[in-house]
């Protein structure tokens, strides 16, 4: 049943509008993070990245060899937009943006997880069969059709997105406007200087503008992917979408993820709409004319496969509650869960090396270990803490020393006092990562960061 449902046949105008939209903005990241620097800042300058647990080997690929990578990032997105050698482009791109994905953590972003996807996705989907180079190099491949799948598979991982975005938001640090209140003050610092208009100037500060601002940004995650899928309100969805990721990308500067989720917005309307839109010329899907189709020899295990794979991404988001203590507080669970632009937090963190035979203790001067960016993002990640522990206590065991690491380390959460996080007691050189459970160096989180964030983030 599923199968049949899975395999519908559809026009496929939607895919191979999205593999050029797709393609062209995969181009622009890649080639825009070497010429913003970004490549440079994270890649180059830096000795070693925090990379996802277990993705360390990724190291030997740090320094100039990371510019190459991105040019060649760049360039296959390009050959994806022209449908050239498709599955060869679209595999290695998926590959590639794969490992430079868990090479680092320093600018972890939600947005590069779900192009992560997005980019497997393509693997599998023949979005290269009109309008491409391999249909000119073999007319054969051409068709107009596609299967249903290859439209749901977005519908689905965007609800899935927006959703446990809406959800993750449900705590007082957002919904009282905590954390928009500080990440709002350079707009109103811009508002100040810009339009000079105090009133204005006054209400962008305020708290009720931040809550305003949650609110909105609640309802809009929860609703926009039911509000697409109705065709009463499609259009109207599509235009509060349009200002929603516009004023995102102007006030919170997150790169492409606006105009990457304003273009898979492709697949929220019928494939004959796209078709009309975008090749008038193309004759559409008709089952008479019916004469290539996708092969999968077994569409059962295929369908399978794309069940465990939603319930996975299910699953994901939800793994938090699993876990012992808040995750604003400890971080298990945060990744891969869709927990976008929730709070601010801030550490200081302090490490002590300890010879366990001399009894010396060894300074840690974190800008003499890492790169600034490295030095503030430590803090605020109880596995960067651990990762950097591991390190010092290799780098000392060269030297033929056996060292113990405690860290002193001390957050705050939207702009909350600063709370002792970790017990400076345990020597972090000698516990194991728990990857899926609690790390129990972690001390107890307060009961309510917001009861100290609201009166301090007003005076400030």
């Amino acid at each position: 049943m599923s199968g049949n449902f899975l395999f519908q046949r559809i026009d496929n105008s939607q895919i191979v509008v999205w593999r050029i939209f797709f393609g062209i903005l995969m181009l622009a990241e890649g080639w825009g993070s070497i010429a913003t620097g970004w490549v440079k800042e994270t890649f180059v300058d830096a000795e070693f990245t925090f990379s996802f647990i277990g993705f360390e080997w990724t190291h030997f690929l740090l320094g100039e060899t990371m510019y190459y990578v991105y040019v060649v990032l760049g360039l296959l997105g390009l050959m994806i937009a022209l449908g050239a050698f498709y599955k060869v482009s679209s595999f290695l791109f998926a590959v590639g943006w794969s490992l430079v994905y868990f090479m680092q953590k320093e600018h972890y972003n939600n947005h590069y997880y779900l192009i992560m996807l997005v980019a497997w996705f393509m693997v599998f989907i023949p979005a290269n069969r009109y309008k491409s180079i391999d249909v000119l190099i073999w007319p054969k491949i051409r068709t107009n059709i596609t299967f249903y799948w290859t439209r749901l598979i977005f519908i689905l991982q965007l609800f899935i997105v927006y959703t446990f975005a809406a959800l993750a938001k449900l705590y007082p640090g957002w919904l009282n406007g905590d954390f928009l209140m500080l990440r709002y003050k350079g707009l109103g610092h811009w508002v100040d200087k810009t339009i000079e208009w105090q009133p204005l100037t006054d209400f962008v500060y305020s708290r009720e503008f931040a809550q305003i601002i949650s609110w909105t940004g609640f309802w809009f995650d929860l609703l926009i992917v039911p509000l697409l899928l109705w065709k009463k309100t499609r259009i109207p969805a599509i235009l509060a979408a349009l200002v929603f990721h516009l004023i995102n990308s102007f006030t919170l500067h997150i790169g492409i993820f606006p105009y990457f989720a304003l273009a898979i917005s492709i697949f929220f309307f019928p494939p004959e709409t796209i078709q009309r839109l975008f090749f008038r010329k193309k004759t559409s899907y008709q089952p008479d004319s019916y004469n290539f189709q996708p092969s999968y020899s077994n569409r059962g295990l295929f369908s399978f496969v794309f069940v465990v794979y939603f319930l996975w991404q299910i699953y994901l988001p939800l793994r938090h509650w699993m876990i012992p203590g808040d995750v604003l507080w400890t971080e298990e669970g945060h990744r891969l869960s869709w927990r976008m632009m929730l709070r601010t937090k801030s550490g200081a963190a302090m490490f002590t090396v300890k010879d366990k035979n001399s009894g010396e203790i060894f300074p840690v001067n974190l800008y003499d270990e890492m790169t600034p960016l490295q030095a503030s993002r430590i803090a605020t990640h109880p596995d960067m803490i651990w990762q950097f522990a591991q390190r010092l206590k290799k780098k000392y065991a060269a030297e033929g020393k056996q060292v113990s690491v405690h860290a002193n380390v001390q957050i705050s959460i939207n702009g909350s006092r600063y709370y002792q996080q970790i017990d400076p007691s345990v020597d972090l050189a000698m516990v194991k990562w728990k990857y899926f459970g609690h790390q129990e160096w972690l001390l107890e989180s307060p009961v309510d960061f917001s009861s100290f964030s609201q009166s301090e983030a007003e005076k400030n």
